[in-house]
């Protein structure tokens, strides 16, 4: 049952100083603030390995940030900027990536006053000495997104002609255009599913260093694919957190993974916001089933809560594990709209790795739901002791607030 939040109790001061407009020169020697039982403290990012303990599993996100923004130019002169939000023909992340000739996406559209319904768009590219032509039309609208069909001439894939085209779109806020350092450090060393418009970025600080160190010291490592929408960005503007509308965002995970998670159930770690919304998604797909022997491939923005106790979890998630070995399903695809805020008692991780995000944003409320009122105290530190916040910026490893 939701009650009413204000969104100004989760708003701060974020000196436009402190954010990072460009990553370190090396991943790993940003800052590290470690939040354990109400005590605040900081290190490097490369002694996380000793702030974990053995036999502990950390789950990332391998999704891969296409360069999914495309900028045309009408014959007026006059600018257009698209950017790919997620599929709409085909719908399946692969399959588009993979289409040849043709294929259609939900976008946003900047300037798109300008142009016109019966008005086609065009990039010219070179490939292999020769011209290429990217024709954009706009199809459809709806509540301020478009449906655009895409056309080009040359015998490749969609994933071939973004990677000719289009550029990797870094935060908003950094105000600034994308640039070729971006290219690499706005992925993960392990980034591997195409489909995200922004990077998970508790895992850009992640280098073989560290996983060299996980795996002498019995860390286990496994990964979920979950696509980040551009909610991410969505400020909520909003008087009351529960009026604020999430996007609905594409994840998958193996039977792999959940059998992992059930071996070390309840000493899991979520390496970033995006990790840990799809583990409570799992979980909500566990007990969906347990209660009505139903598979939910969409997971709502207020779920149902209920005092689940660690048995419960397991017992869950291992009868879901049984229905996926006896179905022979290696990899269940899910879509989840899932809001974490202080109404939502997480389950599936001891611990968030994860960046310092936006004022009055949904990762911010995520954040005090896992650690409770102590957010203001763990920002203030940060604040107070020079630490680069938002995509590019410095890390934290937060260990949850046991709720009485």
């Amino acid at each position: 049952m939701q009650t009413f939040l204000e969104t100004d109790l989760f708003d701060y001061h974020l000196p436009e100083q402190q954010i990072a407009q460009y990553p370190l020169a090396v991943r790993n020697q940003s800052k590290l603030l470690i939040y354990k039982n109400g005590q605040i403290r900081h290190t490097f990012f490369y002694n996380i390995i000793n702030e974990i303990p053995s036999n502990y599993l950390l789950v990332f996100n391998n999704t891969r940030v296409v360069p999914a923004r495309l900028y045309f130019k009408k014959e007026t002169g006059a600018n257009i900027e698209i950017l790919l939000l997620e599929p709409y023909k085909p719908k399946n992340y692969e399959q588009i990536f993979n289409s040849i000739n043709h294929c259609e996406w939900f976008c946003m559209i900047g300037n798109a006053r300008k142009w016109k319904n019966n008005i086609d768009l065009n990039i010219h590219f070179s490939h292999k000495n020769r011209t290429y032509t990217l024709t954009a039309c706009k199809l459809s609208e709806k509540a301020g997104l478009y449906v655009v069909k895409f056309t080009w001439d040359l015998a490749v894939t969609f994933k071939e002609v973004l990677h000719l085209v289009g550029k990797i779109p870094i935060p908003p806020y950094l105000k600034r255009n994308t640039e070729s350092i971006d290219t690499e450090r706005y992925q993960t060393i392990f980034s591997k599913i195409y489909g995200s418009i922004a990077a998970p970025t508790a895992s850009l600080h992640f280098t073989e260093q560290e996983f060299e160190g996980f795996r002498k010291k019995n860390i286990h490592t496994d990964f979920l694919t979950l696509h980040v929408g551009i909610g991410t960005f969505k400020p909520m503007t909003v008087k009351y957190i529960n009026e604020h509308v999430l996007h609905s965002e594409t994840f998958s995970f193996s039977t792999k993974l959940l059998q992992s998670i059930i071996q070390h159930y309840p000493h899991i770690v979520a390496v970033g916001t995006t990790s840990l919304r799809a583990l409570e998604s799992i979980l909500q797909v566990a007990l969906h089933y347990l209660k009505t022997g139903n598979i939910i491939t969409f997971i709502p923005q207020f779920s149902e809560q209920t005092k689940t106790t660690k048995q419960d979890t397991l017992f869950a998630l291992s009868f879901l594990n049984e229905y996926l070995i006896n179905k022979n399903i290696e990899t269940l695809e899910l879509k989840t709209q899932l809001m974490i805020s202080p109404f939502y008692e997480t389950k599936m991780a001891e611990a968030l790795i994860t960046n310092f995000h936006q004022p009055r944003s949904s990762l911010l409320v995520l954040v005090a739901s896992f650690v409770g009122n102590d957010w203001k105290k763990i920002y203030q530190y940060a604040l107070q002791n020079d630490f680069r916040f938002l995509s590019y910026g410095d890390s934290s490893l937060l260990w949850k607030q046991i709720r009485g």
